[in-house]
């Protein structure tokens, strides 16, 4: 629903839209040093456009002062708006309850860290004023990167790319700008183990993409660092939008059951036919088994983590709890 004011002149009612044009979502996990510049490059760009705004920053359980830190520039400024978890979700949750309550006609979801610089906002705007519904960062470089992080990432976005159903743009993140049915879909789509990046492409309309260079961290260290943390992003990815898994078991299934059925023909033809004494022992049996049995645990594996992610959905727990927000839904809350 609209917001809106009423402004009376020369006794005319005149209703004035209070809703920002342009919500800003940034999840924030132990994030208290960047924030303060965060705050300052945002605004020094979003003054610059002249567009109505606000910045939704979403604390996800933060063991430092990044709450306090939100806290204190909403005081400051009211364009900054704050939603505190009561724990850590992870960062899609984040995002999306940074959607959940932006009030903008279009959303920019970003990271807090500065390496996707407010300075292109404003062509992403320019792109939604030319008719896109979705406009996201392609990256051209990643500055400050190791070696295996770029690699790594690399070959996952052209592994989605390939494995998926839905066209995934290659070397995007997170980082773009949703129109406002965007983020309504996407809002009606209640799944646990979310992707957005695959979830936004899913939804369609006129999307479109800008080259940046991605600058490094300005401060703190990165939340997807090592395979650990990276590891359950890309199986939530996978699992999400491809069967490709699960009908690669089913394929190797096949395949071991041909080779088992010419095995066990050329163990009867060399008994029968063959020198005495050829194929005794346990050697090629033992062998044998261990290899079905490693090929049948990988396949319960891969069943595990679908049964796994329908179990996370049966149970109909809700996306996060909020422990205290500050500008959100009228007044703050404690």
């Amino acid at each position: 629903m609209l917001d809106w004011t009423v402004v009376v002149t020369n006794y005319k009612r005149i209703f004035v839209s209070t809703r920002p044009t342009i919500s800003i979502v940034v999840p924030v996990y132990n994030e208290e040093p960047v924030l303060p510049e965060l705050y300052r490059r945002v605004s020094q760009v979003m003054a610059q456009t002249g567009e109505t705004w606000e910045l939704i920053l979403v604390n996800d359980g933060s063991s430092d002062r990044s709450a306090e830190v939100i806290a204190q520039l909403h005081a400051q400024d009211k364009h900054i708006k704050g939603v505190s978890f009561s724990r850590n979700f992870g960062f899609q949750i984040a995002a999306t309850a940074g959607l959940d309550h932006a009030q903008g006609d279009a959303i920019i979801l970003t990271d807090a860290d500065l390496q996707d610089p407010p300075e292109v906002y404003p062509e992403m705007i320019a792109k939604w004023r030319e008719g896109y519904d979705v406009v996201y960062g392609v990256r051209k470089s990643r500055v400050g990167e190791t070696w295996f992080k770029l690699i790594t990432a690399k070959l996952f976005y052209r592994l989605i790319h390939h494995i998926t159903s839905i066209d995934i743009p290659l070397d995007t993140g997170d980082f773009r700008l949703m129109d406002r049915r965007v983020v309504e879909a996407i809002r009606h789509m209640p799944e646990r183990n979310r992707f957005l990046r695959g979830l936004v492409p899913w939804v369609g309309y006129k999307q479109t993409g800008i080259e940046y260079e991605r600058q490094a961290r300005f401060a703190g260290e990165s939340k997807y660092g090592s395979v650990k943390q990276m590891l359950p992003f890309a199986l939530d990815a996978i699992t999400s939008f491809s069967y490709i898994p699960l009908q690669l078991a089913t394929y190797l299934g096949f395949a071991i059951a041909g080779v088992s059925g010419l095995a066990i023909l050329t163990v009867v033809g060399v008994r029968l036919f063959g020198p005495p004494g050829e194929l005794l022992g346990q050697a090629t049996t033992l062998v044998a088994v261990l290899f079905l049995g490693g090929v049948q645990l990988i396949s319960l594996g891969i069943i595990g983590e679908y049964l796994g992610r329908i179990y996370d959905e049966v149970k109909g727990r809700p996306l996060y709890l909020v422990d205290k927000t500050w500008g959100v839904g009228g007044e703050d809350e404690g």
